[in-house]
């Protein structure tokens, strides 16, 4: 009787693991890696060990909740998505309750992460919330899901900033380079979740579910390489704006030869190189976040270093 327990336990954990998506951690280093190069560019050098456990615990949290929430809004939808088909509130594994219960306790944890900054941040994490629950909804109204995607993942840059401001400032107090780098993000997320939505654009379009994928046709390729272009176009700006250092740019430059590859992985739209080219995002990311790094931590500190010497 305890080994079956047992089982039946550890079987509902890993359906509830799944459900969170704790076995694909690359929706959550897509949201990390901008996230602690805001924290980085906020701090103007290397942020408070407290804020980088707080933002990355929270960022994992967060993408978790807004996975089950998602799941939950395409419940009755998922079943006829091969990809998703096997998802556990699909197959009955996980019930509807229990996935709601699972949501509420999620957003109770972020809520304790968020009671540990300053006033702004917790103001703006209500509107971090917001976007999170709404965009499950958005691909049944509009083709731009994506946008509100794009949103929610990079409403964290911003409360990354709000993070750093003194008690006696207030939001609209963020330099508008954080802005800028929403900007750039965001354009990035429509970017790669375009290249997601590629995979399922058959499934999508039979079930009546809406994406920029659809909506940009045999101009999705196009409208990636644009919406790509754009992001670096931004972030060179930003980089002039804050007058930050070569290895910065070379960042960037990994960045734009990553991009390049995606265009070749989507040249024949193959759904397993479609999500080949969204999982490549995680090093886009992460070339970024290192560029940004090096430039406010490593460069200063070994000019730091010759200036002693």
């Amino acid at each position: 009787m305890d080994a079956t327990l047992t089982q039946t336990f550890m079987r509902r954990g890993r359906a509830y693991g799944r459900l969170m998506r704790l076995d694909r951690p690359v929706g959550s280093l897509l949201l990390l890696w901008p996230t602690l190069a805001a924290l980085w560019l906020a701090a103007e050098g290397v942020p408070t060990p407290g804020l980088i456990i707080i933002f990355t615990v929270g960022t994992f949290v967060m993408r978790a909740a807004g996975c089950v929430i998602n799941d939950y809004a395409d419940r009755n939808l998922d079943g006829h998505v091969r990809r998703t088909q096997a998802r556990p509130l699909a197959t009955g594994e996980v019930r509807e309750k229990e996935a709601l219960l699972l949501f509420v306790v999620l957003l109770f944890v972020a809520l304790a992460l968020v009671l540990m900054l300053n006033l702004q941040t917790q103001r703006l994490a209500v509107v971090a919330v917001g976007l999170a629950a709404l965009y499950p909804f958005m691909k049944r109204y509009t083709y731009l899901p994506q946008v509100f995607l794009g949103a929610a993942f990079s409403w964290a840059i911003i409360m990354a900033h709000s993070a750093h401001l003194a008690p006696d400032q207030a939001v609209w107090d963020i330099p508008p380079t954080a802005w800028l780098l929403f900007v750039a993000s965001l354009l990035w997320i429509v970017a790669y979740d375009t290249e997601y939505a590629m995979v399922d654009r058959a499934d999508d379009l039979k079930i009546g579910i809406k994406s920029t994928a659809i909506l940009f046709g045999d101009a999705d390729r196009m409208m990636v390489g644009a919406l790509q272009g754009l992001c670096l176009l931004l972030l060179v700006l930003l980089g002039l704006e804050l007058m930050l250092g070569p290895t910065y740019y070379l960042g960037l430059a990994a960045m734009a030869g990553l991009f390049g590859w995606q265009q070749y992985l989507l040249r024949h739209r193959a759904e397993p190189d479609c999500f080949r080219a969204f999982g490549n995002n995680v090093w886009v990311g992460f070339a970024f976040f290192a560029g940004v790094v090096l430039d406010q931590s490593l460069v200063p500190w070994l000019l730091a270093g010759e200036g002693n010497g």
